[in-house]
């Protein structure tokens, strides 16, 4: 029996429950808007390695091993782990995992590789092939910007499109059996490419792949933006927050008051200095697992949809002048079935 209900989206017949989820952030993130939800905030931004990239290593490990504790689950329990980030060849989730001795697969999905392990791992349990998975990712404000623009000693200016890397990690454990909240439905998103060639405005190089998802998502499953409480992109920041609104505008839909972005969330962008609004694997991995999945401890919502979205792009791609494609998947997790 297929589970796929329309082109894209797939209505799991068993929905798993996420049991329990942790972020780690930095100092910069431990001081925004959402600064009580976050389980753990380093002052630290080596979190006490010698490098950028160690750093964002012992990161992922701390989050994964808050985590774990959380939902009163051992590594040894876990069947599969599902992690990335945005270091080449995702190293910072290898070294982050390499102890732990769990099957693991490494994704890369730039800054949607939360929404590609959430997915991966609901559809996991939900064939059958495991009963506690684990997803995770991470990005570092430092590491990023050595790999994908410059290291922070050259003191380069960023333009007033640009997007802050989150230093920042979120975690979640998803089982088989459990209260609660589910994740129903996933829509694995398709690359859309723009054109857009400009590095230091992603917002609008991945907005087009956001509208794709969500429309595929609403016309796959009956429903209207007016279903969710909640709709969360990541990380549009405030220009492909507002791009994607536009698309919507020009369908004549409009996706409500409910519809706001991890890459607005995270920071204050009058306070903060950041420009555009947050950006990174970390961003919407960290805001999902807190204030998202704390909004439903606290009834402010019973229906999300989660759809973080990333900038397939790299050194090498930019630096030979080629277009930055994007993609989005998008999870929608609900309380009760």
């Amino acid at each position: 029996m297929t589970k796929k209900i329309g082109k894209q989206t797939l209505k799991l017949q068993y929905p798993p429950t996420i049991a329990a989820t942790a972020a780690v952030v930095g100092q910069k993130e431990g001081q925004g808007p959402l600064k009580r939800y976050f389980d753990y905030i380093s002052d630290d931004s080596y979190f006490g390695e010698k490098t950028w990239e160690k750093a964002e290593s012992t990161m992922l490990k701390q989050c994964f091993t808050l985590c774990c504790s959380k939902g009163k689950v051992s590594p040894e329990e876990l069947d599969f782990v599902f992690s990335g980030d945005l270091l080449n060849q995702c190293v910072g989730s290898a070294f982050a995992m390499k102890d732990t001795n769990v099957p693991y697969f490494g994704l890369y999905g730039a800054c949607s590789t939360m929404g590609e392990s959430l997915t991966l791992a609901a559809m996991t349990i939900d064939g059958g092939f495991a009963g506690t998975v684990c997803a995770l990712t991470s990005s570092h404000f430092c590491s990023s910007e050595r790999q994908y623009r410059f290291p922070l000693e050259y003191g380069g200016q960023r333009t007033p499109t640009a997007q802050w890397t989150v230093t920042g990690s979120g975690a979640a454990i998803l089982k088989s059996n459990g209260n609660g909240p589910f994740i129903t439905h996933v829509t694995p998103g398709k690359i859309v490419d723009a054109g857009i060639k400009d590095a230091n405005n992603m917002g609008s190089a991945m907005a087009p792949s956001a509208y794709e998802t969500l429309k595929a998502h609403f016309e796959d499953t009956g429903r209207s933006p007016d279903y969710y409480d909640l709709i969360v992109t990541g990380d549009l920041g405030v220009l492909g927050h507002d791009t994607l609104e536009d698309l919507f505008r020009h369908d004549g839909m409009t996706l409500g008051k409910s519809y706001n972005d991890c890459g607005i969330l995270i920071f204050d962008i009058q306070k903060q200095d950041v420009h555009a609004g947050g950006s990174g694997c970390g961003c919407s991995a960290s805001v999902f697992a807190s204030y998202i999945m704390q909004g439903f401890a606290e009834n402010r919502w019973s229906k999300v949809l989660f759809a973080p979205t990333g900038a397939l792009m790299s050194p090498t791609s930019s630096q030979q002048g080629d277009s930055i494609p994007g993609i989005c998947h998008a999870i929608a997790i609900e309380k009760t079935l």
